[in-house]
């Protein structure tokens, strides 16, 4: 084990940082649940309901699996797949002007950088301190 770069420790730390992002936003649409399904709405999301319902079983309950280390391989990749989506339907940056062309840009870009970090996270798995190490 190399004692400068711990693996599992920083696999851990990757799991729990790219997580908190799905965790709080899928919270934060369950208890929303009637502003989430609007907001599915103007974007143009299709079925809001069930685009909203979607959304929160993929960002809170795959949010959670990856911070338990649960099947980190193939949810990485599903989120990873599914953050690219949500950026072609979320933030459309071309669709705008001026500053909130700006900020949707960054957004849309960041969703393939947070993307990249899950597609890493599947190319290496959980870890020791993961379930799926406990399942091995």
């Amino acid at each position: 084990m190399n004692t400068f770069f711990p693996r599992d420790q920083l696999l851990l730390a990757s799991r729990i940082l790219l997580a908190l992002l799905f965790v709080l936003m899928g919270w934060s649409k369950l208890m929303g649940f009637e502003g989430t399904v609007g907001y599915m709405a103007s974007t143009g999301a299709p079925v809001p309901t069930l685009s909203a319902i979607i959304a929160i079983v993929t960002e809170l309950g795959i949010g959670l699996a990856l911070v338990a280390g649960f099947l980190t391989k193939p949810l990485s990749i599903i989120l990873a797949i599914y953050t690219i989506v949500t950026a072609f339907i979320g933030h459309h940056y071309w669709a705008f002007d001026g500053m909130v062309r700006y900020d949707m840009w960054i957004h849309f870009y960041k969703n393939f950088s947070i993307a990249g970090g899950l597609l890493s996270l599947a190319g290496s798995g959980a870890g020791r301190f993961s379930v799926d190490a406990l399942r091995r």
